[in-house]
């Protein structure tokens, strides 16, 4: 019988979930502060279920000799060193749906406090004071609500808002249209929603390129007066910029459930009267927690009994007789989705998934969502192969796919091609018997390509010198090439390059590059080829 730690509080009925499976549990809820305990019998169960409390480091994986999987219940992961559980074999499951509502309730809770400084009236009014004077609050209906990032819960945020007869506007590099419409909310981008909005919510991921999204800059651009809501990550807005735009008068107010170091004990916003702030409390309601705790059982009882996985942030879902087969060219998916999201900065309205040959022939749904988790990956860092088709129909894309016959010189094959609305982008892949993918055409252009974990990407008109060019610029900026690939459609057409590189290539090198007339386009590439 598998047995399975549950370290952090979950419900009575969650544990029971266990039981009632056949799964063996025990319910020590106060263990995941206790590291050193947890640390001595880790190695007794199959499972750990855990909260935000249970750090599950590195050291307490390597401890964990029987672990098959984590569960943990709620979105974030960041308690879990998710790169030492994948090579330790360890399945990482999150319950990324079971909050959203209580969140996006909890922004528009904070937007309300703010509006009309609730939080010091309050404390004024039971400090036997009667100040009703002092506190001059806005209205909400007529105001323009900016929501930056228009998911799961940020589309919850702005349905709200239209209900509550304010104007939304969006950004979201994967909001279409259609979906835009579908919400009520009209679609801008950034610099437009800085300069509209009379409130601004956040509801993004933490990426490279949301992180500080928020800052002096970004105030600059915003009318005075306006005030901020933040439920999402505390690194999105730059704290010292906020401090400053607060007291300048710039913002006239922010409600902030999430700071840039947790638990935030101490904080030059908490000397503000203008800020409400909240112990990210944003998935803190009884009917969440309750939610993800079921849903955590649920999924990893299924797992351990029955070998079905679900939610799993480092695994594709797929059947134990169809994995050997089945899973490198997951990986191949993954990959050609994660190619095409890098190198496309434009909203993404169609996704077409050609299928050739022995792949057709495969579970493409697991093929589809493995291809669609790697393409918005670099946009929403917590997407795996079940979230990601949720969404991406949010966002309104449109997926189709197509499958056919044998029909060039590889057993299969799979082509992935994205539209926006100025351009079309397609790429090839298949596996070799080393189960290792590779691309076979890119913009077009035939070629046979390993995939590197750091790569450039690059493209320019076929002529004399690229070589020399991009060496030369690497060689002089001490950017080693570990390889070289290039392809052509025809002599003196279009042609692409491609850089096998040992670390990332590095920003100002990239700039260099891009300035030069020679280049078209020069894309970094990460790749997670373990």
């Amino acid at each position: 019988m598998p047995r399975v730690l549950v370290s952090d509080k979950l419900s009575p009925t969650a544990v029971q979930i266990f039981k009632d499976r056949g799964v063996d549990v025990d319910y020590l809820p106060d263990l995941g502060k206790d590291k050193e305990k947890l640390l001595s019998v880790i190695d007794q169960y199959d499972g750990l279920a855990i909260r935000s409390a249970t750090k599950v480091t590195e050291k307490l994986i390597a401890a964990a000799t029987n672990l098959k999987v984590i569960g943990r219940a709620g979105i974030g992961v960041d308690n879990v060193d998710i790169p030492a559980a994948s090579r330790k074999g360890i399945i990482v499951m999150n319950t990324p749906f079971g909050n959203s509502i209580t969140t996006a309730e909890h922004a528009v809770a904070l937007m309300f406090a703010m509006a009309r400084e609730l939080p010091e009236a309050n404390a004024s009014t039971k400090a036997g004071k009667w100040e009703k004077n002092r506190f001059m609050g806005v209205e909400i209906t007529g105001k323009t609500l900016g929501v930056i990032g228009c998911g799961n819960i940020g589309s919850i945020v702005a349905t709200r808002g239209v209900g509550l007869k304010m104007h939304v506007i969006a950004f979201d590099p994967f909001l279409s249209e259609q979906r835009a419409a579908e919400l009520g909310v009209e679609k801008v981008e950034l610099d437009e929603l800085l300069q509209r909005s009379d409130f601004i919510t956040l509801h993004t991921p933490m990426t490279d390129k949301t992180k500080g999204i928020i800052n002096a800059e970004a105030f600059a651009k915003m009318k005075t007066g306006v005030r901020i809501i933040n439920c999402a990550r505390g690194g999105l807005i730059v704290e010292a910029d906020l401090v400053e735009a607060l007291k300048s008068g710039k913002v006239a107010g922010a409600a902030v459930d999430v700071f840039e170091i947790e638990p935030a004990t101490d904080s030059p916003l908490f000397g503000l009267e203008n800020v409400v702030a909240t112990p990210h409390l944003g998935a803190s309601t009884s009917e969440a927690q309750e939610n993800v705790a079921l849903q955590v059982a649920e999924q990893m009882a299924d797992y351990l009994i029955k070998g079905a996985v679900s939610n799993a942030i480092n695994m594709p879902s797929i059947t134990a007789e169809e994995a050997p087969r089945l899973k490198p060219f997951v990986k191949l998916a993954e990959v050609l989705g994660a190619f095409v999201g890098q190198v496309t900065e434009e909203p993404i309205t169609e996704v077409e998934i050609l299928f050739d040959g022995s792949t057709a022939t495969m579970n493409t749904r697991a093929l589809i969502s493995a291809a669609l988790a790697g393409l918005i990956r670099p946009q929403v860092a917590d997407v795996n192969m079940v979230s990601a088709p949720i969404m991406v129909k949010e966002r309104g894309i449109i997926v189709s796919e197509v499958k056919r016959d044998k029909s060039g010189v590889f057993d299969g094959y799979i082509k992935l091609t994205v539209k926006t609305e100025k351009m079309t982008r397609s790429i090839a892949g298949t596996c070799f018997s080393d189960g290792k993918p590779r691309f076979i055409q890119i913009k077009g252009i035939n070629l046979d390509a390993e995939v590197g974990q750091h790569m450039l990407y690059t493209t320019n008109a076929d002529a004399p010198g690229i070589i020399g060019l991009l060496g030369t610029v690497c060689g002089k900026n001490d950017v080693n090439i570990a390889n070289f690939q290039l392809g052509r459609n025809r002599p003196g057409g279009d042609a692409i390059a491609l850089l096998y590189l040992d670390a990332p290539f590095p920003e100002p090198v990239l700039r260099e590059v891009n300035e030069h007339p020679a280049i078209q386009s020069a894309k970094r590439l990460q790749f997670d080829i373990a």
